[in-house]
C-alpha cells in the first residue's frame, strides 16, 4: 500500500481525501489495463517536468501553439507522442483540436493508451494541485509495481461523439452503469474505453469534489463550504482554465 503523509499540511485534511490520495497514487504506479506501472509512473514525471519545457513555455506565449515546432525536453523515454499528449494536457490544455488528438494515435499511441494516458495525467495534476492549494509541495511519486497490464478493451465502447470511442450510456454492464450508465454526464464517460482508470478517477473526483450521488443534492451540505460557494470555485477555475464543459 502506498503510504500519503499530510503531517506537514498547514490545515487539517479530511481522512477520506487521505484515503483516496493514497488509492489513486497506489493506483497511479500499479500496472493499468494497457499501461505497466513503469509507464504509468513516468506519465507522472512527464507531468511535473511539462512545466520546465521549452517547447511548452513557448507554445504557451503563442497565438497559435500548432504554428510552433521543436522537441520537448523528457525526463523519460517514453514515445515522442505519448510525451506531445502529456505535456500539451499539463501545459496548454485549452487549445486541444480533434485532428491533433488523431495524429497521435495515428503516429503509433493506440486509442486505450491514449485514454489511459490522459487518465493518470489528469490524476496526477489533481493530486499536484490539491498539494499546492493546501500550501505543500507535491508528494514524492511512488515506485512504480510491477506487472503487466491486463489490455482488455471493452465490447460496449463504440465510437460516437468524443475524439475516442467511448461507452454510450444504454451499453453500460452493471458494473459500469453507476459511472457511464443512463442520465450519467459526458465528462464522465470520457474515459470509458479504459473503465478501470475511468472508475479510479472519478473515485478520486467524488472525494476532492461531490460523489455523482451528492451532486443531485442540493439540498444538503457535505462539505465545509455551501454547494453554492463550492460552484463558485468551480465556476471561476473553470473560467481561468478556459474549461468549455
Amino acid at each position: 500500500m502506498t503510504i500519503v503523509s499530510y503531517e506537514d499540511a498547514p490545515v487539517p485534511i479530511r481522512l477520506d481525501l487521505l484515503e483516496a490520495h493514497q488509492r489513486a497514487w497506489q493506483r497511479l504506479a500499479s500496472p493499468g489495463t494497457w499501461l505497466t506501472g513503469a509507464t504509468r509512473v513516468a506519465i507522472a514525471q512527464e507531468v511535473r517536468n511539462a512545466k520546465q519545457c521549452s517547447l511548452c513555455v513557448e507554445r504557451k506565449a503563442a497565438l497559435m501553439p500548432y504554428n510552433v515546432t521543436g522537441t520537448h525536453d523528457t525526463v523519460s523515454d517514453l514515445p515522442e507522442a505519448q510525451v506531445e499528449l502529456i505535456h500539451r494536457l499539463a501545459t496548454d490544455s485549452a487549445r486541444l483540436r480533434r485532428n491533433w488528438a488523431r495524429e497521435l494515435i495515428e503516429s503509433g499511441l493506440s486509442e486505450e493508451e491514449y485514454v489511459e494516458t490522459v487518465g493518470v495525467a489528469c490524476t496526477t495534476i489533481s493530486l499536484d494541485t490539491f498539494a499546492y492549494a493546501v500550501g505543500m509541495p507535491s508528494r514524492e511519486i511512488p515506485m512504480p509495481v510491477d506487472g503487466d497490464p491486463k489490455k482488455v478493451r471493452p465490447t460496449e465502447a463504440k465510437q460516437g461523439d468524443a475524439w475516442v470511442p467511448w461507452i454510450a450510456p444504454d451499453d453500460a454492464s452493471d458494473g459500469d452503469r453507476e459511472t457511464f450508465g443512463p442520465g450519467v454526464s459526458n465528462i464522465r464517460r470520457a474515459l470509458s474505453l479504459v473503465p478501470a482508470e475511468a472508475h479510479g478517477f472519478f473515485d478520486l473526483v467524488s472525494n476532492q469534489y461531490l460523489s455523482a450521488e451528492q451532486m443531485k443534492d442540493f439540498a444538503t451540505k457535505f462539505r465545509a463550504i455551501t454547494r453554492a460557494q463550492i460552484e463558485l470555485i468551480a465556476g471561476r477555475i473553470s473560467a481561468i482554465n478556459q474549461c468549455a464543459y
